[in-house]
């Protein structure tokens, strides 16, 4: 059952903070978080009270130099169609010969929740200090992760997403982005129709070592 979380008011600027936060709510959620596959996504969403609190869950997020190296457009309602029809376009301009039925796929794509956030990496290119591109691209697949956790707290289901609309510049154009933008990731969020199941995991033993020198 969604939640409206009782968030504490955001803390003064320059406001000393606890360093650690015990929370075995969290740690639970950590250990069992499971992306919902989009074709099990259905309607209802979150409102846009809970849409507030989720994205100001989600950029309390690291970002080097406070560059907020992201923007985040929020896609609902009527406005899944008329994404529906810039990716029918894009798929068109990619593959003229592509059949109408595929063309129809690509209209209903947005339609698979009631709401998505498009996360838009968006790298300051003239930080006087020159913050590494990559680290500030980082920062946005941060926040794609932060909505997920978010999400799933709050009593939605969610999963993060790109496609081919993702890389696409007529999609891009079609969304104001400019040059350096990059679609870091569509998180679509709604109601589960059915729950996920559990998805093979890497093991420590495969995947950490220890350094030694």
């Amino acid at each position: 059952m969604p939640i409206r979380p009782d968030l504490p008011l955001e803390p003064e600027f320059g406001a000393p903070l606890d360093p650690i936060h015990p929370s075995p709510d969290t740690l639970n959620l950590l250990a069992l978080r499971r992306s919902t596959p989009v074709a099990a996504l259905a309607e209802p969403g979150p409102a846009a009270a809970d849409l507030d609190a989720m994205l100001r869950l989600a950029m309390r997020v690291p970002d080097h130099r406070k560059l907020e190296p992201w923007r985040i457009l929020i896609i609902e309602g009527e406005a899944r169609n008329k994404l529906g029809d810039i990716f029918a376009a894009a798929r068109k301009l990619r593959d003229p010969d592509v059949s109408d039925e595929k063309l129809a796929g690509e209209m209903t794509l947005p339609l698979r929740a009631p709401v998505i956030l498009a996360v838009i990496s968006s790298p300051n290119h003239h930080d006087p200090k020159k913050t590494p591109v990559w680290e500030q691209q980082l920062s946005a697949g941060a926040l794609c992760q932060n909505l997920l956790v978010a999400a799933n707290a709050m009593g939605w289901a969610a999963v993060w997403i790109t496609e081919d609309p993702a890389y696409d510049g007529h999609v891009h154009a079609a969304l104001a982005m400019t040059g350096h933008e990059q679609v870091a990731g569509f998180i679509y969020i709604g109601t589960a129709k059915e729950k996920p199941v559990e998805r093979q995991r890497p093991t420590i033993t495969a995947k950490a070592t220890r350094w030694t020198g």
